[in-house]
């Protein structure tokens, strides 16, 4: 896989104690740090401005869970499922999902930062007004994934299916898409402008851009 940036992976111990979420209830401040919260379902939590560091997810599932302005710093979700949850407005830093299934998953005007999403399932997943820097989503599913008004700053799409993305009011400059697979895009040609294709993508673009292609 060949993208010219490189993401800065979580650091976090080895041999972390199992914890429980509910133990950020006994904290002055919603907190959770150095643990692993494994095989366990977490439901009908509405957090805001929860801190996660250097904690490990592996196999939980959140029900219904909310957590607006969610601050995700060195943090990794494996075997996961956060589908329709709510990270809005949240700072997400050094962060792997890995394997997780983020169905219509809102991260609404979030910031996201060294973040890779490694063979996932976010179909419909809401993206919009979030800036990104240095993003990696390497064989993940984005059908009907919303991408409008982001920034995209350093960010590869390596062999991910992106069919009915929305890109609308989204540069694509300097995006490589070219390994992606889709029918179709929400795109304008003004988003199109330098953003990396294969050469079977540029005949299907060139109808958007009313060009008539001869064979």
């Amino acid at each position: 896989m060949a993208y010219n940036f490189k993401i800065t992976s979580p650091t976090i111990p080895t041999n972390l104690e199992k914890a429980n979420f509910q133990d950020i209830f006994y904290e002055e401040e919603p907190y959770l740090t150095n643990c692993m919260i494994a095989d366990t379902v977490i439901e009908h939590e509405d957090v805001e401005r929860l801190i996660v560091s250097k904690v490990i997810f592996k196999n939980v599932t959140f029900i219904n869970c909310t957590f607006k302005k969610i601050d995700l710093t060195d943090v990794i979700f494996e075997n996961c499922d956060l589908s329709n949850s709510n990270l809005s407005e949240g700072i997400i830093h050094r962060v792997v999902f890995k394997n997780c299934k983020l169905l219509g998953l809102n991260f609404t005007e979030a910031n996201l930062g060294n973040v890779s999403f490694e063979h996932c399932i976010a179909n419909l997943c809401n993206f919009p007004e979030v800036r990104f820097k240095q993003v990696l989503f390497d064989n993940t599913k984005l059908q009907g994934a919303n991408f409008y008004d982001c920034l995209l700053n350093k960010v590869a799409f390596h062999e991910s299916d992106l069919n009915d993305a929305d890109f609308s009011q989204t540069s694509l400059k300097g995006i490589d898409i070219s390994t992606c697979t889709f029918k179709r895009l929400q795109v304008t040609p003004e988003s199109l402008n330098g953003c990396e294709v294969s050469s079977e993508q540029a005949l299907g673009f060139a109808s958007l851009l009313g060009l008539k292609v001869k064979y």
